[in-house]
């Protein structure tokens, strides 16, 4: 097998900007080039839209530095199919989306929409502490 496909969900992301710990963890795999993650146009926007919170404080110079760290090593992927399966927050299809396309092997998410199916088309969804542990094994 070859290196780990993964989609990292925005909440990932922005713990792995924000904070030290197990996100953070995720965010070195991919740096390091054990995972390859993918983002489509979709989530890279909402990323962006939620780095700017204001509850979360983060300057544009932080925010701009991530971004460019993150772009170097994450593949874009502009998914063909539009997905209608989770009906609570519509936005999280955009991640299934992208991570059909992209043919991933999970997602990694804090979104409990995600994390509740479990697995998507083959695709694996598991919370970043799962992945961690997957990843050791």
């Amino acid at each position: 097998m070859g290196k780990v496909r993964v989609v990292l969900d925005s909440n990932v992301l922005i713990s792995a900007l924000g904070w030290d710990g197990k996100p953070k963890d995720c965010f070195d795999l991919m740096l390091n080039d054990e995972i390859i993650s993918f983002i489509s146009p979709d989530l890279l926007e909402e990323f962006s839209k939620v780095m700017d919170y204001p509850k979360f404080g983060f300057t544009k110079e932080e925010k701009e530095k991530f971004l460019e760290i993150f772009l170097e090593k994450a593949l874009i992927v502009k998914p063909e199919n539009q997905i209608e399966v989770l009906k609570e927050d519509k936005s999280d299809n955009r991640v299934l989306e992208c991570a059909l396309d992209a043919k991933v092997d999970f997602i990694v998410s804090g979104d409990s929409h995600l994390l509740d199916l479990e697995e998507f088309r083959g695709i694996e969804i598991l919370n970043v502490s799962q992945f961690l542990e997957r990843m050791k094994g």
